[in-house]
């Protein structure tokens, strides 16, 4: 099977500060895949490299066979790539319908394409706080918009860095729901949380990094297998 997003060798600098060294990562169609590490450690700079927010100093970005590292973000986002970012950056002026229409596309040609109805379903908390402005909802009611406003793109490929971070238990419960569901959709997904006894039962493979590099790579079964992984590079 294809790559849907190959990263090969990208490293990634602010100013003289480079954070990124030589980072590996593919994400198959149908995928779930998780990027894990500490905090500080390159997470949100390698989604940032591969979206375009922050150029890549060396190294490769493909996705759906194609060259992206050199593509302006929104460039990179019309080709069917969408992310639920760090801080969900909703539209607190527009209400919840209005944040959703306002991405209403086909990205991925799809025959059954995200509409309002289909993020209602998946959100009934939405249907409900539709007229509400952005900052009218809560945090995880956020997060549930930030998701349908990035699948109401009917992205190729969907992002999420720190997927539950500050939610409430029920409402984290929720989330994960949400995304076990995409899956079975055979939606591709990259997720960046902490949690990663939920993340064993969501996803296919993980990738591992500390202080930007690569140290660990490989399936679920082999990571639920060793919890000294867990305990080394992602706990506190």
């Amino acid at each position: 099977m294809s790559m849907l997003l190959e990263v090969e060798q990208l490293e990634t600098a602010y100013g003289s500060s480079q954070v990124l060294f030589g980072i590996d990562l593919s994400i198959r169609p149908r995928e779930v895949a998780t990027l894990l590490g500490r905090n500080g450690m390159g997470k949100t700079t390698t989604v940032r490299s591969v979206l375009g927010l922050t150029p890549a100093r060396a190294g490769r970005v493909r996705f759906l066979g194609h060259r992206i590292d050199q593509l302006a973000p929104d460039k990179v986002a019309r080709m069917g790539l969408a992310v639920v970012p760090e801080g969900r950056r909703i539209f607190p002026n527009l209400s919840v319908q209005e944040n959703l229409l306002a991405f209403g596309t086909n990205r991925n040609g799809s025959r059954e394409p995200w509409t309002l109805d289909r993020v209602y379903a998946m959100f009934p908390r939405l249907r409900e706080r539709a007229r509400n402005m952005g900052n009218q909802l809560s945090g995880g009611e956020q997060q549930m918009l930030a998701i349908g406003r990035a699948l109401m793109t009917n992205p190729h490929l969907l992002i999420l860095d720190e997927a539950t971070e500050g939610l409430a238990p029920l409402v984290r419960e929720e989330i994960w729901r949400s995304l076990a569901a995409l899956r079975d959709q055979g939606q591709a997904i990259l997720v960046i949380d902490k949690y990663v006894d939920r993340l064993v039962k969501l996803a296919d493979r993980h990738t591992i990094i500390e202080r930007g590099k690569v140290v660990w790579a490989g399936p679920s079964a082999l990571l639920a297998a060793d919890r000294s992984l867990s305990e080394r590079y992602i706990g506190v």
